[in-house]
């Protein structure tokens, strides 16, 4: 048995924190800007920063686990 839950986690996080795909903080021209579709250094340190807290918190703190097979 092959635990998924950190791929699948790391997958939707990637997806859903990818810098001006659906927000960006910090953006251009305000703090926060949705849809823009442009990013840069900050917003990238930032969503990295974002990403690693959410996913440490849910692999290991919360242990959610999905088993295949």
């Amino acid at each position: 048995m092959s635990d998924w839950a950190p791929v699948l986690i790391g997958v939707v996080l990637f997806v859903l924190l990818s810098p001006g795909l659906l927000l960006q903080i910090p953006g251009y021209n305000r703090s926060i800007e949705f849809g823009g579709m442009k990013t840069n250094g900050k917003a990238i340190f930032i969503h990295t920063l974002i990403f690693f807290a959410i996913y440490a918190i849910l692999t290991l703190a919360v242990h959610i686990h999905i088993y295949t097979g």
